[in-house]
């Protein structure tokens, strides 16, 4: 009797271990995370039915790692133009008008404390296969198609690498690599170094 419970024991203890170090590998991973927000925003009506370019509201895009939040001020651009006004544009007016912020919006898309990303290097890049910049959506997914907003990809270091290797014409394997050498001038970097995002 005593081995049966050592051994019942054991197996599951190796079923714990093994769930625990299938959890920590996909540590930050919130894809399909799409939490409620202070106030209901929808990016279908705005960016999907209005057709407004998500770098008028997320300027910061062009010029900062972070896309930002836009402030009370820039939604009043438009809206202030209304004359019929829902409670919670309302609430955005005299958000602008006090020049504060009107609410903490939850953040959907997150990145470890170790990886940095820059929004504007993407935004911004020339690259032959994006030549007016990488789309937002090739990130953030469809987001003209969401009444609330969702992690729609993984944002995960295999899943960027991925993304800049399939688009930089990066080798794969050594000897893939030594052939690009020899033969032709190497491509731009495109981040494939370790400290393009960690440093």
């Amino acid at each position: 009797m005593r081995p049966l419970i050592i051994l019942i024991g054991l197996v599951i203890a190796v079923l714990l271990v093994a769930t625990g170090v299938k959890r920590l590998f996909r540590m930050g991973m919130q894809q399909g995370y799409a939490p409620a927000q202070p106030i209901a925003f929808s990016h279908k009506l705005h960016a999907g039915d209005n057709k407004i370019p998500c770098l008028y509201c997320h300027y910061g895009a062009r010029t900062s790692r972070h896309a930002g939040i836009p402030s009370s001020s820039v939604c009043m651009n438009c809206h202030g133009l209304l004359e019929k006004q829902t409670v919670e544009i309302e609430q955005f007016k005299e958000a602008a008008q006090l020049d504060r912020p009107l609410v903490a919006w939850t953040k959907v898309h997150n990145l470890p404390d170790f990886v940095y990303f820059n929004h504007s290097r993407h935004v911004l890049s020339r690259a032959p296969e994006f030549p007016s910049g990488v789309p937002c959506q090739s990130c953030h997914g469809p987001v003209e198609t969401m009444a609330r907003i969702e992690q729609v990809t993984e944002l995960t270091m295999g899943w960027c690498l991925t993304c800049h290797r399939e688009h930089a014409g990066v080798p794969t394997n050594t000897l893939e690599r030594a052939a690009k050498r020899f033969s032709e001038r190497p491509k731009p970097a495109t981040g494939l170094d370790c400290a393009s995002c960690h440093y």
